[in-house]
């Protein structure tokens, strides 16, 4: 077994792994943690991969923490029925990890989000790291697999529903799976 597939068989069932024991520890530090914060290696390395990340410069991963839930909303102030109140059941319209994807590219707006993944999750928050790359970067500009982000279309593409994590939110994914023809 490649050590890229035994990191991917680890985090496939973490509780029954030596992975489960690693998140609840990792929890504990992270919680205390900025929301955003820059680290130097990805947590799952057989996922950033995956998703386009190389070793080299020009590639940046941050770790993004989320509230988890609904969105909470305050109650109104003036009189009405309770049922108009629209207090409970307001759902986001976006992923959590799609809210996290943008969140970075906020914090890092000089780079454009590749991808994302889960790293973690405890009864209040989860949390993803993203995968960034800098457009401008010389390594990546010379790159062939990646210089793709550096054309123009691809600018602020988080925010523009581009990354996997939207085009899932939006329906694009898997267009052949249970999309049969009507007749």
């Amino acid at each position: 077994m490649s050590m890229y597939k035994a990191i991917e068989s680890a985090w496939d069932k973490p509780d029954e792994s030596y992975v489960g024991k690693l998140i609840k520890e990792r929890l504990i530090r992270w919680r205390k943690e900025p929301t955003v914060i820059k680290v130097d290696k990805p947590t799952r390395l057989d996922r950033a991969r995956k998703l386009g990340y190389k070793a080299k410069p020009g590639f940046i991963v941050a770790r993004t923490r989320v509230r988890r839930g609904g969105r909470r909303k305050a109650r109104p102030r003036k009189g009405r029925k309770p049922r108009r109140m629209l207090v409970h059941h307001l759902a986001p319209k976006k992923s959590l990890q799609r809210i996290a994807e943008e969140r970075t590219n906020r914090r890092f707006p000089n780079l454009e989000v590749l991808n994302s993944y889960w790293v973690g999750s405890d009864g209040r928050s989860k949390y993803f790291e993203v995968v960034l790359a800098d457009p401008n970067h010389p390594a990546i500009q010379m790159d062939k697999d990646i210089n793709w982000i550096c054309s123009k279309n691809q600018r602020r593409r988080v925010f523009r529903g581009l990354t996997s994590a939207a085009r899932k939110g939006r329906g694009l994914r898997n267009r052949g799976k249970g999309a049969e023809k009507i007749r």
